[in-house]
């Protein structure tokens, strides 16, 4: 499985961009996610691909509110340009807060109505849009697509290959648990996971709870193709942690 890291969570730690950038490649990365537009040449010229970028600005205010579908649709347009210029497989989406007045299932037509708005412009640019799970108990307050369950009904009734969820391991332990079972249940409909320890959202190493040595061995079982992207905020140094996270998946993943 290729793997990639988060860029916000690992800069700015003691570690110049490019060195980060360098020791990344030479642990075994092939990619990063959500990486500074001022260094998406550098990331390059250090052999790592763009593995995925935000599609639309406001993780809360998103494809739920049908006031912004518009806008939002203007900023994914112009970032499957930036995508298609650098080969940037994957753009993430969000549903946006729940909005009062709405219940779940109207927050849901409204999410698959905006994403359909955009799809076609996706598919013909060979890039795939992953809507974003967060946990709304801890992290994002408030936020809509917080379930397997919800984001994966609207992945079926849009019916595109090129509109997925991504799966953060984190945020669905926090608010789900049973992450095994629910990624095989729900492999064909995930192209994109992002990892972190928790408690804390640090190493993914033997002081928090999830089992990531199992859970990696299940997604390696699906025939996942795609990236693994660690977005865990390190501890203590960022290149080990860098390294252990990659050795873990690398070795759990056979």
């Amino acid at each position: 499985m290729k793997q990639s890291f988060s860029w916000w969570s690992f800069v700015g730690r003691g570690v110049e961009d490019k060195m980060l950038l360098q020791a990344a490649k030479a642990i075994g990365y092939s990619g990063v996610d959500l990486i500074d537009p001022a260094n998406y040449d550098l990331a390059i010229d250090c052999g790592l691909s763009i593995a995925a970028i935000n599609g639309h600005n406001s993780i809360s205010s998103g494809f739920n509110d049908e006031s912004q579908h518009d806008r939002i649709e203007r900023e994914i347009e112009s970032n499957l340009a930036i995508a298609t210029k650098y080969g940037i497989p994957n753009l993430i989406v969000f549903s946006g807060n729940r909005r009062n007045e709405e219940s779940d299932e109207q927050g849901a037509q409204a999410t698959a109505a905006g994403v359909q708005k955009v799809i076609k412009a996706a598919s013909d640019a060979k890039v795939t849009l992953v809507m974003e799970l967060l946990n709304s108990k801890v992290d994002h307050s408030g936020y809509q697509c917080d379930r397997t369950k919800w984001l994966v009904d609207i992945v079926k009734q849009v019916g595109s290959p090129n509109f997925k969820a991504l799966y953060d391991i984190y945020h669905m332990q926090i608010m789900e648990g049973d992450l095994i079972r629910t990624i095989r249940e729900n492999a064909e409909f995930i192209g994109h996971y992002h990892t972190a320890g928790n408690p804390g959202r640090n190493e993914i190493d033997d002081t928090q709870e999830i089992n990531y040595a199992a859970v990696f061995s299940a997604i390696a079982r699906t025939d996942y193709s795609g990236y693994i992207a660690h977005e865990l905020i390190p501890a203590t140094d960022p290149v080990n942690a860098l390294r252990v996270a990659f050795s873990l998946c690398e070795i759990s993943s056979r």
